[in-house]
This record gives structure tokens, sequence and C-alpha cells, in this order.
């Protein structure tokens, strides 16, 4: 796959009989953090759910994490997703669970078993996201930074090729939004793992610039070049 975590070619993606966006070409490497804009109904989301499975790709190629998107059959989904950490802006964080213990339910949910190797996976991202102190907390007892650190961790605990995040600052204030942003660029780089970040908040973009792909008119364009 040429050391690419996605790649997408000549890619129709479509929910239900409608067509959303035609002719996809996208290619993602390793360590790479990316935006994903447009606006509502412009294909971001159908795009994110093609990467992770829950759309169908019949038209085109695709490979995501070393899965063919047109091959995928439902039996192999859990396993794409066990490459991908997934980061929506909605929390779900079971609240009648302890921060470690929300943790360990994804942990025992893939198959851990070892409770030695569980706490030590636990204590490693709660680590990389500065929250070893509050893996006791619950999570209404947490901001909503702190809450949408605790989701960043649980997506990091299969250690991810790539990381999908859809608007995941988008209930929060723009001074934690920024926090949440450089915590997922400094993840991508020390970890060498891809984010696709979508958001619509252009204040992020001009304040922390990256590689910008732009879904629109049916298509998607790739922003880099460009000057917002």
């Amino acid at each position: 796959m040429d050391n690419l975590v996605v790649r997408l070619k000549k890619a129709k993606i479509y929910q239900g009989s409608q067509l959303i966006l035609d002719e996809v070409d996208l290619r993602i490497t390793p360590g790479e953090f990316t935006y994903l804009i447009g606006k509502t109904g412009s294909g971001k989301s159908s795009l994110l759910k093609t990467l992770y499975g829950a759309l169908p790709l019949h038209h085109g190629s695709g490979e995501v994490a070393g899965f063919d998107l047109r091959n995928l059959n439902r039996r192999e989904i859990p396993l794409l997703r066990r490459k991908l950490g997934i980061v929506f802006q909605e929390f779900n964080l079971l609240s009648d669970r302890t921060v470690a213990e929300n943790l360990a339910f994804v942990l025992n949910a893939t198959g851990q078993r070892s409770k030695s190797k569980k706490q030590f996976l636990v204590d490693e991202v709660l680590e990389q996201v500065s929250l070893r102190d509050k893996n006791n907390a619950m999570p209404h007892q947490l901001s909503g930074g702190e809450q949408q650190r605790v989701v960043i961790a649980r997506a990091l605990l299969n250690k991810p090729q790539l990381i999908i995040a859809d608007e995941p600052t988008g209930n929060l204030d723009p001074e934690t939004s920024d926090d949440i942003l450089v915590l997922m660029r400094q993840l991508a780089k020390v970890n060498n793992t891809a984010v696709l970040f979508a958001t619509h908040d252009y204040r992020t973009l001009e304040h922390f610039p990256a590689r910008i792909i732009r879904c629109m008119h049916q298509k998607i364009f790739d922003d880099q070049e460009i000057e917002l």
C-alpha cells in the first residue's frame, strides 16, 4: 500500500442510492494530520463512515489500515475498527463507570483478558492525554474538555493507525477546543498515527495550519496549497 494508511481511488460514495461524493482520490500517510472541511451535507460524515466501514464502497477502490474496503465483509468490520480510533462530538461515556472502567470496558470487548495488561494500557493512554490522576473519577465529575480527553484515550487503546475525529470539538469552548486540537496533533506525531479531523471551525484552521481536504460540489479537493 506504499506506506499509506488511507488510499481511495476513483471512489464513489453513496448513502443508499444517492451519490454523495464522486471520483474521490485520497491518500493519507502515517503520522499525518489532515483537516476535513465542508458545509453541512457536503459529504464529510459519509466519507468518514466509508473509511470505518459503516457505508459500503461499491465503486472505485479503497484501502484503510490494510483492509480492502471493496471486499470488506461484515465479520471484518470489527477487525478494521480495531486498527482505527474514532472520536465523535458526543462523548458517549458510560455514566455509571469510572474513567478507568470506561477504558477497561473497551479492552474487554476486544478480548483483552489479562488484568495487569489492561491496567498497563489504561494507565498508558491516560498518561498520554494528561489524565492519569482522573482514573477513578466519574464522567460527570469531569469538564467537557476532560471528557473528550477520555474519549481520545479510549481511541488510543488499540494503538490505531488512523484516528477519525468527526467534529470532536463541536461542543467545546474555543480555548478547550484548542487544547484538544494541540493534543491530537502531538499524538499524531508521537505515535506516528494519522489523524483525519473533520471540523467547521475555520478559526482553528487559521491558528493551527495543516493539510486541508475540502468536500464541495460532490468532490473532494486538497487545499494544502491554498491560503484561507
